[in-house]
């Protein structure tokens, strides 16, 4: 009977050894960038520009040598304060900011309606100067959308919804400041789910493989949501349960007394 709880025992042990070995993952599954010597950067992607879609909050300014005449084309409102309510106290004026509707229309002052959905911010730029130079010589015009954001979920370090103030960020730019992966994430299976002009799309990128700088999907548009996959380690350790290393070290624990107890 001693014997046959030894072996068992050191079977046991062994068979969890033999899990914890399988679950490991591999160096083409968690290193990025691979065979990146070999790839060469698209013209595509370095003059990459978001497009305007609806929903977007545009903050647009217009300047020139005279600052009076630009008036009539700048919104400003009395600031809010933490109230809710006009800070008529201080009397501060902000920017207003230009929703995007549904039809990629904005109401711009003196303009009128301007279609600005489907453009890049430089297609923007210049057809609002085309149409500011009838009334302003050599207008300064500065565009951008105030409500930029990101969101990044499943198997990151911190998950969660970020704002972008540049306009312009990277998929991997994005993974960093959700800290990374956690080291149970998928990195040859990211989605990407993006939506234009009201039709989403899903989109698979492998990080693993260096050409993935190259995708349509390495810089990420407003509004873009990446969902990390679990891998296969993480999801053996949910179907097993959450005591796995537990009922290993009992095990070792097990092996190490009987070897003592009945040797």
């Amino acid at each position: 009977m001693n014997f046959n709880f030894l072996n068992f025992a050191k079977t046991s042990m062994y068979f969890a050894l033999l899990f914890l070995f399988f679950s490991c993952a591999s160096k083409k599954d968690i290193v990025y960038y691979q065979n990146i010597d070999g790839i060469s950067a698209s013209q595509n992607a370095t003059s990459y520009e978001v497009k305007i879609q609806p929903d977007d909050l545009l903050m647009i300014i217009v300047s020139a040598e005279d600052p009076e005449i630009t008036i009539p084309f700048n919104l400003m409102t009395i600031a809010v304060s933490n109230t809710g309510k006009p800070d008529l106290a201080t009397g501060q004026l902000t920017t207003q900011t230009y929703l995007v509707d549904r039809s990629g229309n904005i109401e711009f002052p003196v303009l009128g309606k301007l279609q600005v959905g489907g453009l890049t911010r430089t297609e923007v730029l210049q057809k609002l100067k085309s149409k500011i130079e009838v009334y302003i010589k050599n207008p300064i015009i500065n565009l951008r959308i105030t409500n930029f954001k990101i969101s990044l979920h499943g198997e990151v370090a911190l998950p969660g919804t970020y704002p972008i103030t540049s306009e312009r960020v990277t998929l991997i730019e994005a993974l960093s400041m959700a800290k990374d992966l956690t080291i149970y994430g998928r990195r040859n299976n990211i989605l990407v789910i993006r939506e234009i002009n009201g039709v989403k799309s899903y989109n698979r990128v492998d990080i693993t493989k260096a050409d993935f700088i190259n995708s349509p999907f390495y810089y990420l548009a407003q509004n873009d949501v990446v969902y990390v996959e679990p891998n296969n380690t993480k999801v053996n350790a949910a179907a097993v349960g959450p005591n796995t290393s537990v009922i290993v070290s009992a095990i070792s624990i097990l092996v190490s007394l009987s070897v003592l107890l009945f040797k």
